[in-house]
């Protein structure tokens, strides 16, 4: 829970209260979408995260995994 949180706040950098402003956010989901990054409204970047929930909680949980496994070799 802790890296998907981190994921998300360094992802939303600069534009954490409107994240449908992030230059890398709108990136992510053109190269994922094919929507154009510059053309990515609050309603398109929200409809985006409704539809596609289920990939981004799994994406998230990932990140978690990658963590923890970075973390292990590490110590």
């Amino acid at each position: 829970m802790i890296a998907a949180l981190r994921f998300v706040w360094n992802a939303t950098s600069g534009h954490r209260l409107r994240p449908w402003r992030s230059e890398y956010l709108k990136w992510r989901i053109e190269t994922y979408s094919g929507l154009k990054a510059e053309q990515i409204t609050s309603g398109d970047m929200a409809r985006f995260v409704w539809r596609e929930k289920w990939n981004l909680l799994r994406f998230l949980k990932w990140t978690g995994e990658v963590e923890k496994h970075r973390a292990g070799i590490r110590d």
